[in-house]
């Protein structure tokens, strides 16, 4: 507690301690036994061995003379007598009359009663509380003319002391939970704490999440306010408005008020407040033609009469909300037909009952008096006495359930003090009727109970109040609600239950975005992300799937993604892998026809061991495109490149050879040329040897520190998995294409340099033309393989591979093996020396 809260409540105690002393030197204090039977005319005494106050309202409307500070005020006279409020008082006493009949309860002891009629005045109330601790027609304040018999406590609507346990039946405020400042006050209904609590539950379980809430502008009103925004809030809804109701409304308030009910988008609307309070605002929303709302009631107003109006019914009809638990008590209903007008206590208001039924037989009318279908505030009162009734017998027997007590809690019956009889006030456990336990908390509340009820259209235009469910904060299952939803009736048409949300609740698939300077009810729905989902609907956000799963077209679950690589059972990889196996039979075919032939001019010309060198490697260039085919194996993806780039570098490097012979063959024909020793049937090899062995050295060196693996690759196409090789290092795989662009590069430099060399069969424009092609290929092959993707990559070095090993075979070998297979006349050493 801190200490302003402290400060305050010590001035508060010390403000009362004072009032008391004044009130007690300025107000003579003398009893005498005249006094004690001068009874006030709206009182009732009925004698016992104990007694138990009340203060309730017969009539409701007083007049009051106006105080002018001169002289005493006159009485209130009161206006009119309700029979619903005189059952009130036959509840009492028919529960005070079964108690004392009760053998086991309280035996041999009568419970006696006062009964003061307050008129619903505050003013009546306070004079008929002080009267019944007097006990004489003056009241004193903090004074009692009566030594015996004790009074236990007072039912009432009024606050508690400590110089008397209290006990409401109608008094709902949460503010009367403060122990400090009402120590030995109880109640038999709900604090308001519970009921507003309830109603933001309530709304919450239809899924309503964007209301309004109209109260009255005073402490019932502003206690709502904060807890229900609490509470809704809480639970992740929001409120559109919130408006006050004052007493004195004026034709523009209520304007105002029905004009934002009209235009928001809300359309449940949470009325606290009683209904004479509620009535011009239905009157303005009549006047306005507003419809589509649909009110959600306060205990105030849910099973008021005043507002049942033929008129109301279009605007009330589907309303729902909290009343206080009704329920029947056993034999009450002969009771109150069989009372007799000369022995039952209070003849003025037996009279005015009679006056009211005009002196028919009760059993031949139903009215307010004998209604006892749902009995509500009765049972309240039915439930006090009979708590009152327990505590006196736990005192009498000064036991609890958990055990013997102290002295100071046991005393005589006859002679009891309020602070002993307060101790078992708050451990009395009482079994009721209705077969539920009523006791209480350490606030003085009992359990909340609430009943359900609906306001529903009768067939002749008028509305009716039906119960369709509770709220019970003590239910066993755990769930609050008992609701018959199919006994609801809504004011929709349809007879679906109302909606009202600021946006529409977000499908699956789509996540809500609040929107910026609204409430959080206030969003849009924008859809999942790639790779997402939600599965819920109104979902805050959205899930990544796992890397081998991908959303569906609804992004509302997913699926294991499909792979991709080039397989054999795919068109494409088998034409490839058709076609390279084919083109390696080619070179194979030239290298059987130069076997053959060998011996003739043209083979021995061109250097038949070189060339059968390229054939053989040519026919492996063909076959090792089928490395690339098929699942990407981890020794696949390991070998496959350097195997590519060993078998096209001994390719080139036979060209370079050939080229280099050629030139230095035609020029060591010069006197003195040194280039002799250069034209041994060795050096071909060497060059062979030398270039192959540096390549060789490249990709060592590749697959040692950067050795290409297995990769599933999730970005490149989204919802599918790319099985492919990861070369590990983009440096090292163009460093091996690279050099082998180098030798191309030579071996065409050389040969388009030597292209004019004499000679009637001249390799060097061959290889020009070879090497030509083979640089164009891979030229185009590189952006190409940069903008494929998946698959197509693949193929597309697949492609590369077989167009430069045919450009090879085609510039290379097709011309020789015409000569040989259908101008065998140029194949003589005759045609070949022609120049």
């Amino acid at each position: 507690m801190n200490v302003s809260s402290l400060h305050c409540r010590l001035m508060s105690n010390l403000y009362r301690t004072f009032l008391h002393l004044i009130l007690i030197c300025q107000v003579p204090a003398s009893c005498s036994k005249e006094e004690l039977n001068n009874l006030d005319q709206n009182g009732i005494l009925v004698p016992g061995d104990i007694l138990i106050g009340a203060v309730m309202p017969i009539h409701v409307g007083s007049l009051s003379s106006m105080a002018t500070y001169h002289e005493k005020p006159l009485p209130d006279i009161c206006t009119m007598f309700l029979a619903e409020f005189y059952q009130h008082f036959q509840a009492l006493r028919f529960a005070l009359e079964e108690i004392n009949g009760n053998p086991t309860l309280l035996p041999n002891k009568t419970l006696g009663f006062y009964v003061y009629d307050s008129c619903a005045a505050l003013r009546r109330e306070i004079e008929g509380t002080l009267w019944i601790l007097t006990g004489k027609s003056q009241a004193i304040p903090n004074y009692s003319c009566r030594e015996k018999p004790p009074l236990t406590a007072i039912i009432g609507h009024s606050k508690s002391t400590y110089s008397i346990l209290m006990i409401s039946y109608y008094s709902t405020s949460s503010l009367l939970s403060d122990r400090a400042f009402f120590p030995s006050f109880f109640r038999t209904v709900p604090s308001d704490a519970f009921q507003f609590r309830g109603l933001a539950k309530l709304v919450l379980h239809f899924k309503w999440t964007w209301v309004g809430l109209i109260a009255t502008n005073d402490d019932y009103g502003n206690e709502a306010i904060k807890t229900i925004n609490e509470e809704i809030i809480k639970g992740e809804a929001c409120v559109a408005y919130t408006l006050y109701i004052t007493s004195n409304l004026v034709s523009r308030t209520t304007t105002n008020i029905v004009n934002i009910i009209k235009e928001s988008s809300a359309n449940v609307v949470i009325a606290i407040s009683v209904g004479a309070y509620l009535a011009p605002i239905l009157e303005e929303m009549l006047k306005q033609n507003v419809t589509g709302k649909n009110f959600v009631a306060s205990e105030a107003w849910s099973i008021s009469n005043f507002l049942l109006l033929s008129k109301y019914s279009p605007l009330l009809s589907g309303t729902i909300g909290f009343a206080f638990q009704s329920s029947e008590i056993p034999g009450f209903q002969e009771y109150l037909n069989s009372i007799n007008p000369i022995t039952t206590p209070g003849k003025q208001w037996v009279q005015m009952l009679w006056e009211e039924t005009f002196e028919e037989s009760l059993k031949s009318i139903h009215n307010g008096y004998n209604d006892v279908s749902k009995l509500r505030s009765s049972y309240n009162i039915y439930t006090a006495v009979h708590v009152i009734a327990t505590a006196l017998h736990d005192l009498s027997q000064c036991h609890l359930s958990n055990g013997t007590l102290f002295s100071d809690e046991c005393s005589d019956i006859g002679y009891f003090k309020p602070h002993q009889l307060l101790h078992y006030f708050k451990n009395v456990r009482v079994k009721l009727s209705n077969n539920r336990e009523i006791f209480f908390d350490k606030d003085g509340n009992p359990p909340a109970v609430y009943d359900i009820v609906n306001w529903q259209p009768g067939p002749d235009g008028s509305i009716k109040h039906v119960k369709v469910g509770s709220y019970d904060t003590l239910n066993s299952s755990g769930d609050v609600f008992s609701l018959n939803i199919n006994s609801v009736w809504w004011g929709t048409g349809n007879q679906e239950t109302p909606r009202s949300v600021c946006s529409q609740s977000c499908p699956v698939g789509f996540k809500k975005l609040v929107k910026r300077g609204e409430p959080v009810c206030c969003f849009q729905c924008v859809p999942c992300a790639q790779g997402e989902v939600s599965n819920q609907t109104d979902s805050i956000e959205c899930w990544k799937c796992p890397w081998d799963m991908w959303p569906n077209s609804a992004r509302n679950k997913c699926f294991l993604k499909l792979t991709e690589f080039l397989s054999y059972e795919d068109p494409l990889g088998l034409i490839l892998a058709a076609v390279s196996a084919f083109s390696s039979m080619v070179p194979m075919s030239i290298f059987r026809l130069f076997f053959q032939y060998k011996s003739t001019p043209i083979v021995r010309a061109n250097n038949y061991s070189v060339s059968c060198i390229l054939l053989v490697s040519l026919s492996f260039c063909f076959l090792c495109a089928l490395a690339f085919i098929g699942y990407p194996q981890p020794e696949k993806c390991l070998l496959r490149q350097a195997a590519f780039g060993l078998v096209f570098t001994l390719c080139v490097s036979c060209i370079l050879a050939k080229t280099v012979i050629v030139v230095f063959a035609f020029m060591a024909t010069k006197p003195g040329s040194s280039l002799k020793k250069w034209t041994t049937p060795r050096v071909p090899y060497m060059i062979i040897t030398i270039c192959t062995f540096i390549q060789l050295t490249l990709c060592v060196f590749w697959l040692t520190i950067f050795p290409p693996f297995l990769q599933f690759n999730i970005e490149a196409k989204p919802g599918i998995i790319i099985v492919e090789c990861n070369e590990n290092s983009q440096f090292a795989f163009w460093c091996m294409l690279g050099y082998l662009g180098i030798l191309a590069s030579v071996s065409f430099t050389v040969a388009f340099l030597a292209r004019r060399l004499p000679d009637n069969f001249n390799e060097a424009k061959l290889i020009t033309f070879s090497m030509l092609a083979f640089l164009s290929v891979w030229v185009y092959f590189i952006p190409a393989s940069l903008s494929a993707q998946g698959k197509y990559t693949v193929a597309m070095e697949i492609f590369a591979i077989l167009t430069s090993s045919w450009a090879l075979v085609f510039c290379m070998f097709l011309p020789k093996c015409f000569i040989i297979l259908f101008r065998p006349d140029m194949n003589s050493r005759e045609k070949l020396m022609g120049k």
